[in-house]
């Protein structure tokens, strides 16, 4: 897909990932719509700034009213509460579904029909290694990534005749907030993973792996689980 002049909607477009994907997609020549709950965050030029809360059924469908031009959906938004799925809270582990799964699945039911009306496009799900990784201490975040994974793989196929191909960015950490509480040397660039993923759009790849660690998993995921 040619991002020059294409009409991108970033969701979670106000820090992070998000914020370096909007900003390099306005470099690239792209119009953006920059979503955030609070749109009033978003800082940056070049960009239109949106209301969309994906959790919120009503914000997304009055955005995608708004954005009708749009023929690129990045599904950036996210939350990690360090939940396990046994011992941690349920609502906790509803709250990284509602986000991580439901979310990117509703944003992309609205959106389809737009990007399709204006003659195809493309959608890009940030996932994650741990899509294929599934520690305990974040068990509900690995769950919903796991799902998220399965949602592009099957909505790959399902809007595939409608000109709408669909990618996954899988990354391990980022120098981002999410991640804070990570020693610096094993994160990467948020900036270098945009610059990955935006370059996966334009080559049509169906998955972009972004760090050594994430297509290391990858290659292993043939392998024998670990006896308990």
């Amino acid at each position: 897909m040619e991002l020059k002049n294409a009409v991108a909607v970033v969701t979670g477009a106000n820090r992070g990932l998000g914020r370096h994907l909007a900003a390099q997609l306005v470099e690239r020549g792209a119009k953006v719509y920059a979503t955030a709950r609070r749109p009033e965050a978003v800082d940056l030029p070049g960009v239109v700034p949106l209301r969309l809360d994906v959790t919120d059924e009503e914000s997304i469908r009055a955005a995608a009213g708004i954005a009708s031009d749009a023929t690129l959906l990045v599904n950036n938004a996210g939350i990690a509460t360090g939940t396990a799925l046994v011992a941690g809270g349920q609502e906790a582990v509803r709250r990284e579904m509602d986000t991580n799964f439901f979310g990117p699945l509703a944003v992309t039911r609205a959106f389809a029909p737009v990007i399709e009306s204006n003659g195809g496009g493309a959608v890009l799900n940030v996932l994650s290694v741990l899509s294929w990784l599934h520690p305990a201490d974040v068990g509900a975040y690995a769950a919903a990534k796991a799902a998220a994974w399965a949602l592009t793989g099957a909505t790959r196929e399902e809007l595939a005749p409608r000109g709408i191909a669909v990618s996954a960015l899988h990354v391990g950490y980022m120098d981002t907030d999410m991640a804070a509480s990570i020693p610096a040397g094993q994160k990467v660039d948020p900036a270098q993973v945009a610059a990955q993923a935006l370059s996966g759009i334009e080559a049509g790849l169906p998955e972009i792996l972004a760090d050594d660690v994430t297509r290391q998993v990858k290659q292993g995921l043939a392998a024998a689980p670990n006896a308990a």
